[in-house]
């Protein structure tokens, strides 16, 4: 079963949003990256700062075989796939819910 790794919420200002996110949620940047928010205590998912891409989940399984089954899963419950311009060997499969939302399901063993 997939589990929501992050969250990725389109932004306009990435210093501003990042500062307020943080304080908010009392999310922690990573060292490096003000764009990724890791919860203080480790536990749930990153909140993912993007000024170019549309919010959406990043649902997460543990390999490429877990990837597939359950990206075929999903597009039995309904799910679409998205044309995305995915380059090649990436370790994501663009999809959308029934409502038209879009998510990702990644592949966190390919480490890309």
């Amino acid at each position: 079963m997939p589990r929501i790794g992050s969250i990725v919420l389109n932004v306009a200002d990435l210093g501003r949003a990042s500062g307020f996110w943080s304080a908010a949620l009392g999310h922690t940047p990573r060292p490096g990256r003000p764009e990724v928010l890791a919860p203080a205590d480790g536990r749930g998912p990153l909140l993912w700062l993007d000024e170019d891409d549309r919010t959406h989940l990043d649902l997460w399984t543990d390999s490429a075989e877990e990837q597939r089954a359950e990206v075929e899963r999903l597009l039995g419950l309904g799910a679409t796939r998205v044309e995305w311009g995915t380059p090649e060997g990436a370790d994501f499969v663009v999809l959308a819910d029934p409502e038209g939302n879009l998510f990702c399901v990644i592949d966190t063993a390919a480490g890309g």
